[in-house]
């Protein structure tokens, strides 16, 4: 299987499957010096880790993390860093059943015609599970931001069709500790509330709920990403959308300016002392595929769970049309545990464009190695 590795200097490489015996990242290309422990990961991997709420899975994992290799001293050496989080509660005997039919909204028939067989328990690769790999990459990569001032937050924006009042106001408006500490996700305490009804009302249903994510980046500075295939925003939608359940991606005001003119959609520019800022924000921070030193503004929208526990029609291995009924420990919602998940990515994606841009201009190169041109 091809399409496990992602980025081009900080490169990250997930492996490993729902049931089987661990999931990891092996994070090649993170520079020298950082200081980095377990801690650093765990607080990560916490935040998406399942039974946490009455809104996810109640299957059991600790999803502790071991560092295996990277780390010296407490500071990483600049060689591969890998990452194993072992699985504890599988309970594979509840997908035995699937093993004939194709469950509806899930990547069982898509990955029998490919490879000709799968791995049913809990959907393998495809399972939810190997984002843990993502997220314990995007801890390394949120803290060296960090470093460089760099800050990269995600929050639940929309559950259903409730969504956060004001969602456009900036990141130092959020409340992001009301977001950290309620079972959806929401920096709204009322509209948290209002979500978590409208949630108990799927699970008496036995259905499930979609949402959108958002995600932002204060303080990257103008200059990242390059301007044809390696576009910021690109790279950004790749990252977003190779998260499992994903069906779109926005930056900025994403969809709407289809519907609005130039005259409104243009972000006037302005000198703000010695700096040049923007008087509004609907590009999202990007402009020609390259930062534009504002707030990067990016949205993802997921689709309801499919695993959910209504009758269904499908079809099974031998071409016949069955009705089944699912079984198992399912997410009702997938947003709340994927919240880390687009932070992750969105960190990841950053950090590699910003590494990257280290090499565009001599005169940067020059002054880093504090070298003089000879002539």
């Amino acid at each position: 299987m091809s399409g496990s590795t992602f980025g081009n200097i900080f490169k990250i490489t997930t492996w490993g499957e729902s049931h089987g015996p661990g999931i990891g990242v092996v994070v090649d290309g993170c520079p020298a010096g950082l200081a980095l422990n377990e801690i650093d990961i765990q607080s990560f991997l916490d935040r998406r880790k399942p039974g946490s709420s009455r809104f996810t899975t109640q299957r059991k994992e600790s999803d502790s993390v071991e560092i295996l290799s990277g780390i010296f001293e407490g500071k990483t050496t600049g060689t591969p860093i890998s990452m194993l989080v072992r699985n504890t509660t599988q309970r594979s005997a509840d997908y035995n059943e699937i093993a004939s039919y194709y469950r509806p909204g899930h990547a069982d028939y898509t990955f029998d015609q490919k490879y000709g067989f799968r791995d049913y328990r809990g959907g393998g690769r495809s399972s939810g599970r190997e984002t843990i790999g993502r997220v314990a990459a995007g801890a390394i990569a949120s803290k060296l931001l960090s470093e460089l001032g760099i800050i990269v937050c995600a929050y639940t924006q929309t559950i259903g069709s409730i969504e956060i009042p004001d969602p456009e106001r900036p990141l130092n408006c959020i409340d992001i500790d009301e977001a950290r500490s309620n079972p959806t996700g929401m920096p709204d305490k009322e509209t948290s509330r209002k979500a978590e009804a409208y949630l108990k009302e799927c699970m008496e249903k036995l259905d499930s709920a979609g949402g959108v994510i958002a995600c932002r980046v204060v303080n990257l500075p103008a200059g990242i990403g390059e301007p044809v295939f390696e576009k910021l925003d690109a790279n950004l939608a790749k990252a977003i959308l190779s998260i499992g359940a994903v069906k779109a991606f926005e930056i900025g005001d994403g969809v709407k300016v289809a519907a609005t003119n130039g005259s409104f959609n243009n972000d006037n520019f302005r000198i703000n002392g010695s700096s040049v800022t923007k008087a509004t924000n609907h590009a999202g921070g990007v402009l020609g595929g390259i930062s534009d030193g504002s707030e990067l503004i990016v949205r993802a929208y997921f689709k309801p769970t499919p695993s959910i526990f209504q009758e269904q029609e499908t079809v099974n291995r031998d071409g016949e049309e069955i009705t089944i009924q699912i079984k198992g420990r399912h997410d009702p919602i997938i947003v709340p545990r994927a919240v880390v998940v687009v932070e992750s990515m969105t960190a990841i994606t950053v950090l590699d464009m910003l590494l990257q841009n280290m090499t565009a201009r001599v005169d940067k190169i020059k002054n880093f190695y504090n070298l003089q041109s000879k002539k």
